[in-house]
């Protein structure tokens, strides 16, 4: 049952936390948290998303906050390091936050960049982590079919692990994963599951080699499980930009599955300045444990009045939504 508004509002903060670099077009990232009976949620979907999509977050929020989630079948979660779109020399500086990550993923594709940018930070990856470290890169779904193609004939040399969402839509991945199966180079979905109406349509369709999931975005842990379970592929469990608070739903998705055959990408954490926590990696692991928020982080952290009304406003809409559903 949907609680009543007024006991998500009774512990309600409004956060903002500095990134140490731009990262998917935002330098602060503002999140909305409260208290449940199950202990603290995250409710942040990110600002240009309507309400209709942003209630399915509100849905896993209330999710975490008030119902027991699945038994976890391990206590911590290997976690990959993620590059921003930075310069090829900033590399270095970027992989040292992240510590003991064996895997990197790298944002590609960047709106105003080149393939040559893309393939320099790449390499620097590569020749940071040596041959034995993983490289997986994401395009956001930003290139069309021929493009990606180039860019994956262009950047194979670095021994991929895989690509995510290299396209926006079903039948271009598909069309790709037939034109560079040849190559072994995996195809990920991810934007084509979490902002999908139908996130099965990847598996039916055969249009990738593995998932990309996301617990807020497809309204949960349990739901995200039954995603899973329905598609029947190899999944990533991945982070939303989220606080602290949102990578320990996160991993306790990551925790619940059956099979965990990638790192995944929960180690966000170290893409901030500061948080309400600290969930940052430790030798390449975080736990797989719930999160509460330090009182002097959320204090240190609040947005602005501002901006907390405007979180506040869209809280109401949401669950105005959802009550209605």
């Amino acid at each position: 049952m949907l609680p009543p508004l007024a006991d998500l509002l009774d512990s309600a903060r409004v956060v903002a936390l500095p990134m140490h670099t731009r990262f998917r077009g935002v330098d602060t990232r503002e999140a909305l948290l409260f208290e449940g009976p199950e202990g603290w949620a995250e409710f942040s979907p990110f600002l240009e998303y309507a309400d209709a999509e942003a209630a399915t977050w509100l849905a896993a929020a209330i999710d975490f906050a008030w119902r027991a989630q699945p038994e976890p079948l391990r206590d911590r979660i290997a976690v990959n390091a993620t590059i921003p779109a930075v310069e090829a020399s900033d590399v270095a500086e970027v992989l040292a936050r992240f510590a003991g990550c064996r895997t990197a993923k790298v944002k590609v594709a960047e709106p105003g960049q080149t393939l040559a940018d893309d393939v320099a930070r790449v390499r620097a990856v590569r020749e940071a982590m040596g041959p034995e470290g993983r490289i997986r890169i994401d395009a956001n779904g930003l290139w069309n079919v021929d493009e990606a193609e180039h860019a994956l004939h262009a950047l194979t040399e670095f021994d991929l692990e895989y690509v995510e969402q290299p396209c926006a839509t079903v039948p271009e991945l598909a069309e790709l994963r037939a034109r560079v199966k040849y190559m072994g180079i995996p195809i990920a979905a991810d934007e084509s599951i979490r902002k999908s109406t139908d996130p099965l349509a990847v598996a039916r369709e055969k249009a990738a080699d593995l998932l990309v999931i996301k617990a807020q975005p497809l309204g949960g842990v349990t739901h995200a499980l039954q995603i899973v379970t329905a598609a029947g592929f190899p999944v990533v469990v991945s982070s939303a930009l989220d606080t602290a608070i949102g990578l320990s739903q996160g991993a306790a998705l990551a925790a619940a599955l059956p099979t965990l055959e990638y790192d995944c990408g929960l180690g966000t954490a170290s893409l901030f300045l500061d948080d309400v926590a600290d969930l940052r990696p430790v030798d390449g692991f975080i736990p797989a444990s719930r999160v509460t928020p330090d009182a002097a982080a959320l204090t240190r952290l609040a947005a602005s009045e501002e901006r907390r009304g405007w979180w506040i406003d869209r809280l109401r809409r949401c669950h105005a939504l959802l009550d209605a559903s």
